[in-house]
């Protein structure tokens, strides 16, 4: 390229893709974190009531941390 050669005003929407990037992080936490709530309740308790209770109370507390910062 010559010295005298401009280039064009380049566009990059790295700016405004922040809330994607939060998004897939948040939940990708949020699927770990509940995943290993329910592994270890099986690893200690010996009905599965016991671990289905524990995956919907943390699927309920995952829910209401969303709405809670949602609002």
């Amino acid at each position: 390229m010559d010295a005298g050669t401009t280039l064009a005003p380049e566009s990059h929407l790295v700016s405004r893709i922040g809330w994607l990037r939060a998004a897939v992080l948040g939940a990708n936490e949020g699927i770990v974190s509940t995943a290993s709530l329910i592994v270890g309740v099986a690893a200690a308790a010996t009905s599965s009531s016991e671990v289905l209770v524990a995956g919907v109370a943390a699927l309920t507390a995952g829910i209401g941390a969303l709405v809670g910062t949602a609002v």
